[in-house]
């Protein structure tokens, strides 16, 4: 039998292995026989001799096949070792399907893709892509184009150049500043809250107003500049924490009063993490002393608890809620 012929039985026993198998699903040499003749055929003779050749081969070249022997001396074969464990590929999966920026379709690739990773039976239990259907960006494949030029900009630390906008009233996508250039310093892409953000500095603000944010999606004509930069030393985990909903602002120590409610507890410790500043007082309540950015997304994340927060310090965000709560009464008065 040729080089190739044997090569090409190599591989197609090799992909039975893994679709087929894994540690609660193995084939017999009878098996591997019958499965082997259907990829390759019915013209094709396939020996059960030659296929113990080829385990073998595969084994010596790295391959796992575990051998069990069953009742009455026949063995059983089987690949168990995955390059991912079932909740691995789980957490890979999750993230996709609750995008809001990846495309029904897109989704549904990158899924099937993941689940040849490992057995078809386990394959099964693996999330479907049809079950989601919450896609709101027609722009994916501008997003997929923007992802490799702002990371290939970020190994190469490039500043790149951008222009930015939003959805208008009729749904149009208008550009800011009559389509200002931005120039930016790229420094990470993150996802936050199911869109993709770029964090960099703006070379118009300096280090007080830096870094700033922006989200991928309403990012147009993203390209590279020749011009290097040299990236500075920041905690962007301690940027991207500092932040509510990815609204920029100047960094605050702030002080807040909760009531002493398992649920708004809870959602704080999910915000600040199980290190939050957390004390009790006499009263019924908890006082959390945080720093964060001073801004919309900081008071929108207040005004969903309701009554059950009290803003202490600083006096400007104190002011900024009583503020906002005036504004609101008055819409339903």
């Amino acid at each position: 039998m040729g080089e190739v012929k044997t090569g090409l039985r190599l591989l197609l026993l090799k992909q039975i292995f893994l679709e087929h198998t894994d540690d609660h699903h193995q084939l017999s040499i009878k098996d591997l026989v019958g499965k082997l003749k259907m990829q390759l055929g019915p013209n094709e003779n396939v020996e059960q001799k030659a296929v113990k050749r080829y385990i073998k081969t595969l084994q010596a070249t790295g391959f796992e096949i575990i051998e069990n022997v069953e009742k009455y001396g026949e063995i059983y074969y089987s690949h168990q070792d995955r390059l991912f464990e079932n909740y691995q590929l789980r957490l890979l999966i999750d993230p996709i399907l609750s995008a809001r920026f990846i495309t029904e379709d897109e989704k549904k690739h990158l899924v099937n893709n993941l689940k040849k990773l490992t057995s078809k039976y386990k394959a099964k239990s693996l999330p479907d892509p049809i079950v989601y259907h919450q896609s709101i960006n027609s722009n994916y494949q501008l997003i997929k184009l923007h992802i490799d030029i702002i990371h290939t900009a970020i190994y190469e630390q490039k500043m790149i150049n951008f222009q930015y906008g939003d959805f208008d009233f009729n749904k149009k996508f208008q550009l800011r500043h009559g389509g200002a250039i931005y120039q930016i310093e790229p420094h990470a892409l993150i996802w936050e809250s199911n869109f993709y953000y770029l964090i960099g500095e703006d070379i118009k603000y300096d280090e007080k107003g830096n870094p700033r944010n922006y989200r991928l999606d309403r990012m147009r004509n993203v390209t590279i500049t020749d011009e290097r930069f040299v990236k500075k030393t920041r905690d962007l985990s301690m940027y991207v924490q500092n932040s509510f909903h990815m609204f920029g602002g100047q960094d605050e120590w702030v002080m807040l009063e909760f009531k002493l409610d398992q649920s708004v507890l809870n959602g704080v410790i999910d915000k600040f993490g199980i290190q939050a500043n957390i004390r009790l007082t006499d009263r019924e309540t908890f006082i959390l002393k945080a720093k964060a950015k001073i801004s919309d997304g900081l008071k929108g994340w207040i005004l969903t608890w309701g009554s059950k927060v009290k803003v202490l310090s600083p006096a400007v965000l104190v002011e900024e809620i009583e503020m906002e709560i005036e504004n609101m009464i008055k819409n339903y008065s």
